[in-house]
């Protein structure tokens, strides 16, 4: 299985990414091919609402969209990483998403897998209520298979998250995939 990894963390070096990781890391192990993609520090502009894609591209605006759009399309899973950023994805991971304007049909006809990874400071029981049901909303319309999530809960620095049992969670998560 063809893998696409959107990583939304401005921070390079952060615990979602941390997590990111390990999922390759088993994913990889797995047989499946995985491709990461830097959402954070890519060239990616937020949509105008212009409709001039017609809801099925191309977007008028030219920037490294349609180079990931490409990859997403080419894939078989798209994996969703973020920080926990007031309750939902980064600002950075939400610029990607709201692009999907431009090729909702193309993802929602291929029926991905699809597998969301984040990681937050915070430890109360409703930490990630609110990304999750996000997360579910996008499974719907988007018509993705969910294959799991890791909700690293209280993984506030690396080195928290680095002992944490949400990096063996994330590699078994990829690991499993089928």
């Amino acid at each position: 299985m063809k893998i696409i990894v959107l990583e939304g963390s401005p921070n390079r070096n952060g615990s979602s990414n941390m997590l990111a990781e390990q999922f390759c890391q088993g994913a990889e192990e797995a047989g499946h091919s995985v491709e990461i993609v830097d959402t954070a520090h890519a060239q990616i502009h937020p949509c105008t609402g212009c409709i001039h894609c017609g809801y099925e591209g191309p977007c008028v605006q030219k920037d490294d969209v349609e180079e990931i759009r490409a990859k997403i399309l080419g894939a078989d899973m798209i994996v969703f990483v973020t920080p926990l950023y007031y309750y939902g994805v980064s600002a950075q991971l939400k610029t990607m998403i709201d692009r999907f304007c431009a090729f909702n049909s193309s993802i929602q006809r291929k029926h991905m897998k699809s597998a969301m990874i984040s990681a937050a400071w915070n430890s109360d029981d409703w930490t990630f209520d609110a990304l999750e049901a996000h997360y579910q909303t996008l499974v719907k319309y988007l018509n993705l298979r969910d294959m799991g999530a890791v909700w690293g809960k209280g993984c506030g620095s690396p080195e928290i998250t680095r002992h944490s049992k949400y990096m063996k969670a994330a590699y078994e998560l990829g690991r499993t995939l089928s």
